[in-house]
């Protein structure tokens, strides 16, 4: 089957072909294709007619089913714009604005949180901390966690990653709070906001709100982590979710979903044209995030979309508007990522995409700190992630590895799921061991300088001691044995534990002990005050070091009720 396009940047004459031919979209996924183990549901459309509908592998390894395009899978971040979506129509009834500040609705919670506008909330702008981020790290997943509860540590939080506005920062915690909003002012649980207005009249019939794994939902596949010994165990997510990550769907579903926004029946013109359009920041740059939704480039050609990834499955809800090209890839095994399976669907049905940039076949190394914010920069060779399989040079940005390309200026980009980032390096000096790093990203530049090593590269005994977060409610407890170096911590709602690896003077890696790569960045203070404990979503907090303390003397009054 062939389709007919104007590829974006041609001239309106110059019309690229978009082909689908089923055995090659087969290929991407065979060894996926076998009855033993977890897999993924796939679906393609054109011009809003589905072309291409299977499941390869098994919903449940304990049950002879196999996956299929009408099998119910979660979806996580890509719920998203869903809950933007169901916002923006009580925008459309006069009940809200885009413009409404957090404190109009929820004024319960702490003042940094009340000038932030919804609009900042839905586009990763508010510069607010992530408590979802700040839970997992800090409490493990291991307890069922009421939204409710989760929300509460915006009362006690009182400080910022960055000023509203100012970058761009992935933040579920903010959608959390758009839940919070949309409920107070409907006075109905999202679940039947969700339905009523978003999913039966579109027909999505077999797509719903699922806070918690543990219920009994038919027609559901379950998620399979990978575990220390390389096998596969059954996972079911801690907590609950809501708007930021909740939302379970079909391909079919989402397939029908993905035409209707071609071809809208519900929201208006306005609404639809807010969700679509790339957020300003205050220097007036674009992020390229709408209202829940990622207007990208993929190799030339424009692309709408928005992932999910947690533990045990992923899924990308991607369209390409030009091509009238729509693709869903759900899957339920954490060593599949649906990402760069999509990618390769683009590859086959795309043929006119821009060259793929030169490979890097480098092995850069160093640890870089910025005296400006304090982020930390690893170069590296390799990465414990399972979708950065395949690259040989990586950037790690606060303990979150990132593959690298070259431009056509020899800047390197951080490429395929990570390109929504939208950040270039410039090493300065040596290519193989650069002695600054320019990172410019979302029109704002961070220069980092090599850290030099330390001796505490063979220990952490000045280290060990107990340090608390009192904002996030977190206790951190540093051990030294024969394992090597071990980091504890006991938030609001359970525990994790996490290896430390020197990376230089005063800077530590953390990675989680077990299956999710969990981690960060501990840059202490010179002075033995503490340390400052950085990722991906949450920048520096603080954590106060209590020297004169025994452990159980530190814990905070509720760990003891």
């Amino acid at each position: 089957m062939k389709s007919d396009i104007t590829k974006r940047g041609a001239s309106a004459t110059e019309i690229c072909t978009v082909a689908f031919e089923e055995k090659k979209v087969d290929a991407i996924f065979a060894n996926l294709d076998q009855c033993q183990l977890p897999g993924a549901a796939v679906g393609i459309a054109i011009g809003g007619r589905p072309v291409y509908r299977k499941g390869f592998g098994l919903a449940n390894m304990e049950l002879p089913i196999v996956l299929s395009p009408t099998v119910r899978m979660r979806i996580a971040s890509t719920s998203k714009h869903f809950a933007c979506f169901a916002y923006m129509l009580l925008c459309e009834e006069g009940r809200s604005g885009l413009d409404d500040p957090v404190g109009r609705h929820l004024p319960e919670l702490h003042p940094v949180t009340h000038k932030i506008t919804m609009s900042q909330l839905m586009g990763n702008t508010s510069g607010l901390r992530d408590v979802c981020d700040v839970r997992m790290q800090f409490s493990g997943t291991q307890k069922q966690v009421p939204s409710a509860e989760l929300l509460s540590l915006y009362q006690d939080i009182d400080d910022v990653n960055v000023a509203p506005g100012q970058e761009w920062i992935y933040n579920s915690g903010g959608f959390l709070i758009l839940t919070a909003v949309i409920e107070r002012i409907t006075r109905q649980p999202l679940e039947k906001v969700l339905r009523d207005r978003v999913f039966d009249p579109v027909g999505m019939h077999n797509t719903l709100l699922r806070r918690f794994d543990t219920d009994f939902l038919n027609n559901s596949a379950a998620l399979h982590m990978v575990n220390s010994s390389g096998s596969y165990e059954k996972w079911c997510l801690g907590g609950a979710l809501a708007g930021e990550g909740g939302i379970v769907s079909t391909v079919d579903d989402m397939l029908r979903w993905l035409a209707h926004m071609a071809r809208p029946t519900i929201g208006s013109a306005a609404t639809w044209a807010a969700m679509k359009t790339s957020q300003i920041l205050a220097n007036g740059t674009s992020t390229g995030y709408g209202l829940g939704l990622m207007i990208g480039d993929y190799r030339g050609v424009e692309t709408l979309n928005h992932w999910g990834s947690w533990t045990g499955g992923s899924a990308q809800m991607l369209k390409v508007p030009n091509a009238d090209l729509d693709v869903v890839v759900l899957t339920n095994r954490y060593d599949a990522w649906a990402m760069l399976l999509t990618e390769r669907v683009l590859d086959a049905c795309l043929p006119f995409l821009d060259p793929i940039r030169e490979a890097i076949h480098s092995r850069a190394s160093g640890t870089l700190r910025s005296p400006t914010t304090g982020r930390v920069i690893q170069l590296v060779a390799s990465s414990t992630f399972p979708w950065n399989r395949g690259a040989n040079q990586f950037v790690s940005i606060d303990g979150l590895d990132m593959p690298l390309e070259y431009d056509e200026d020899r800047k390197l980009w951080c490429v395929r799921t990570f390109g929504f980032a939208k950040q270039t390096l410039a090493l300065m000096g040596n290519a193989d061991e650069p002695a600054s790093i320019r990172l410019t990203g979302f029109g704002n530049v961070d220069e980092f300088f090599t850290i030099p090593a330390a001796d505490e590269l063979t220990g952490g005994a000045e280290m060990v001691g107990t340090y608390r977060s009192r904002s996030t409610c977190t206790e951190a407890t540093i051990t030294e044995c024969g394992g090597g170096v071990r980091l504890c911590t006991v938030g609001k709602f359970g525990s994790a534990e996490f290896s430390l690896e020197c990376l230089a003077k005063h800077t530590w890696r953390a990675r989680s002990i077990g299956a999710m790569p969990w981690g960060g960045i501990l840059s202490f203070d010179a002075h033995g005050s503490g340390f400052h404990y950085s990722n991906f979503f949450n920048r520096s907090l603080f954590f106060e070091r209590h020297r004169d303390l025994r452990v159980s003397e530190t814990r905070p009054q509720w760990w003891h009720s």
